[in-house]
């Protein structure tokens, strides 16, 4: 038996073992900050992590998928308020999420990404797949605010999800994320009044 194999974590089959899956995702996150997007691979990750390619690829298809994991992972502390307005709601989610992605690595994962889904298939359904679930989970503050009567019957919450997330992934890709807040709640403004009952 080979040093490497004597190292190597122990899988427990398809389902995913919790140590490893973490030692995984540290380690893609670890070589992403020191190698960049366009040096990071799973060859890397599996060695870092002592993992075999093959349980990189059982849990995580492809690239793409082991990425927005790690970006996941980074963005839980982004906010999804719940102030009884939905003007400061968004704003605060808007604020949220360009402050962490200003100081944190995950803006500089996400815009490569968005990069990869240009001419990557498997990339574009990854990014298309996690792109849902977030509309979604946006789109609550909206059906709230539907709820509460603030926002018109007929509006589509994750419509509204989409120019919000749009209007920061502009920001994101053009380098655009110190603007100020008074700047942000103009935006906001801006959509809101679009969609007030």
């Amino acid at each position: 038996m080979s040093i490497e194999q004597e190292g190597a974590r122990k899988s427990i089959g398809a389902r995913r073992s919790p140590e490893s899956a973490d030692a995984i995702l540290e380690a893609a996150e670890a070589v992403l900050i020191e190698n960049g997007y366009s040096g990071f691979s799973i060859e890397a990750v599996a060695r870092r992590a002592r993992a075999g390619k093959p349980t990189i690829y059982r849990w995580w298809p492809n690239k793409a998928s082991l990425l927005l994991e790690v970006y996941q992972r980074q963005k839980r502390d982004v906010d999804y308020p719940d102030t009884g307005s939905i003007e400061e709601d968004l704003f605060g989610f808007a604020r949220s999420l360009f402050v962490h992605w200003r100081e944190t690595p995950s803006g500089g994962i996400f815009r490569s990404m968005l990069a990869e889904a240009q001419s990557d298939p498997s990339a574009a359904e990854a990014l298309a797949d996690y792109a849902a679930g977030r509309r979604a989970n946006t789109g609550k503050l909206v059906a709230r605010a539907k709820a509460r009567g603030e926002v018109a019957a007929h509006v589509d919450p994750e419509q509204v999800a989409d120019l919000v997330a749009s209007y920061a992934w502009v920001h994101l890709l053009t380098g655009r994320l110190d603007e100020d807040d008074a700047t942000l709640r103009r935006a906001i403004a801006m959509i809101v009044n679009g969609i007030k009952a």
